[in-house]
C-alpha cells in the first residue's frame, strides 16, 4: 500500500453531509460537463472515487465509469447509490492498481492526488494513469496551487475556513512540500470534532514534469471547471494531458 491515508467508517458516514456544498448541482454540473466533453463516446476512470460524487453523475450523462478507491468505507457509501453492474469500482491505490480496459479519460477531482505523500508516488499515479488511456487519452486532475504566498516570515499556518460550523487551517513543511489540514466541526450537541488529512502539496509545472515523465504533454490549463483563465493569481487548477 502507498503512504496515503484510508477513510475509516466514521469519515465515511459524514462525508456526504460535512462536504454538502460540494455536492450540490452547481458544483457538481461544470465538473460533468467538462469532463463528458474530454470523455466523448469512450468511458472514463476515476482514481479515489470516493461515495462517488462526480462518478454517478458522469455515468447518468452517458459516460461509462470505472472508479479506483482505497476506502471500503467509500466504497460502500457509493454502492447505496449506484449499483456494482452501472459503476464498478475496484479496491486500491491509484498509483499502482490496474484494472482492465482501456479509457479516453482518466481523472482526479478536488486535490486528491495530494493524498499521495511523496514524489514518487505522485509520479507513479500519473504512469498509472497513463497506462490506463488509450493513445491521445486524456488525464485531468482538479488541484490547489500552495498557498504559501499568505505565509508571513515564521508562520507556518494558514487558516481556509473560519465560520460558527467549522474552523479549518492547513500547516506546511516547506522542505517536504508537507501539507496537514486542521479540521474542526462542530457537532449538533455543541461538541467539537477534530480530523486531520495528510497531503503532499504539488506545484502546477512540477505536475507538468511527473506528465512528460509518464509520456503525457499539456493540452489544457485552466483556472476552474468554467474555463476560467488559469494565472499568477489562481488558487487552484484543472489540467489536462494528453497521452502522446
Amino acid at each position: 500500500m502507498v503512504n496515503e491515508d484510508v477513510w475509516d467508517e466514521e469519515t465515511a458516514a459524514v462525508y456526504d453531509e460535512e462536504a454538502e456544498e460540494m455536492f450540490a448541482p452547481e458544483a457538481v454540473d461544470p465538473v460533468v460537463d467538462f469532463l463528458a466533453r474530454l470523455a466523448g463516446s469512450g468511458s472514463a476512470l476515476e482514481f479515489a472515487i470516493g461515495t462517488g460524487r462526480i462518478g454517478i453523475p458522469l455515468m447518468r450523462r452517458g459516460v461509462p465509469v470505472t472508479g479506483i478507491e482505497l476506502s471500503e468505507s467509500m466504497t460502500s457509501r457509493l454502492r447505496k447509490k449506484a449499483s456494482e453492474a452501472d459503476l464498478p469500482v475496484v479496491i486500491g491505490d491509484m498509483a499502482t492498481t490496474k484494472v482492465p480496459g482501456e479509457f479516453n479519460l482518466v481523472f482526479l477531482v478536488w486535490n486528491s492526488i495530494s493524498n499521495l505523500r511523496t514524489q514518487e508516488e505522485q509520479v507513479e499515479c500519473f504512469r498509472n494513469a497513463a497506462r490506463h488511456l488509450g493513445p491521445g487519452g486524456r488525464f485531468v486532475i482538479e488541484l490547489f496551487v500552495p498557498p504559501l504566498r499568505r505565509l508571513p516570515p515564521g508562520q507556518v499556518a494558514v487558516p481556509f475556513d473560519v465560520s460558527e460550523a467549522h474552523t479549518g487551517f492547513d500547516t506546511f513543511d516547506l522542505a517536504t512540500q508537507g501539507c496537514n489540514s486542521h479540521h474542526y466541526t462542530r457537532q449538533p450537541d455543541g461538541t467539537i470534532r477534530y480530523g486531520v488529512g495528510h497531503f503532499r502539496y504539488i506545484w502546477p509545472a512540477e505536475c507538468d514534469l511527473m506528465a512528460q515523465l509518464a509520456g503525457m504533454e499539456l493540452e489544457e490549463r485552466v483556472e476552474d471547471w468554467d474555463d476560467k483563465p488559469f494565472t499568477s493569481e489562481s488558487e487552484k487548477h484543472v489540467s489536462v494531458w494528453r497521452k502522446v
